[in-house]
């Protein structure tokens, strides 16, 4: 299974202490070069880097057409790592893009590219079992409490599913 993944998913699992469910539920994420830069070079993300640069489930990959992430960025103003997430899943033909911005979801829709947000990554690992119920409410009130932007609603979606009910 080939996955990709944009720099939100990693940051909000990161922050939250649950970064390794990509390797329980993937193996190996592929993360284009923009947004390891993203995740290695900016400085809000210093903690973050050092972590990110050991972990071995990532593969960093240049994508092969950059005049096609230019043109992508010109015409939906997405920035360079959602750009190059989005013309690498289709020129590896990916299984599965890791996204959380409404927009870039939007595109990847038009572009027929299945996709998965953190809310649905916490889901998904809950329903095979890598995460109880108790986790996942940790996850995100982690995400929460370090300021990562959730909409409540999908807070509550996400504890819905596990079966805790509304608590966002």
């Amino acid at each position: 299974m080939i996955v990709i993944s944009d720099i939100t998913p990693i940051i909000s699992l990161l922050k939250a202490g649950c970064l390794g469910l990509l390797e329980k539920l993937y193996g190996n994420v592929l993360v284009p070069k923009a947004v390891y830069r993203e995740l290695t070079e900016n400085p809000a993300y210093l903690e973050e880097a050092e972590f990110i640069k050991t972990t071995k489930y990532f593969s960093v990959a240049a994508v092969e057409n950059v005049k096609s992430v230019d043109v992508l960025r010109s015409v939906t103003g997405l920035d360079a790592g959602e750009s190059e997430a989005l013309i690498m899943y289709d020129e590896k033909n990916a299984d599965l893009l890791l996204m959380d911005e409404r927009k870039g979801r939007s595109v990847a829709k038009q572009l027929r590219e299945k996709y998965i947000g953190t809310a649905g990554i916490l889901m998904l690992a809950y329903d095979k079992g890598h995460i109880g119920q108790a986790e996942v409410q940790d996850c995100l009130d982690a995400m929460i409490a370090s300021h990562i932007r959730l909409d409540k609603k999908i807070c509550n979606v996400v504890m819905a599913h596990i079966g805790l009910g509304e608590r966002y």
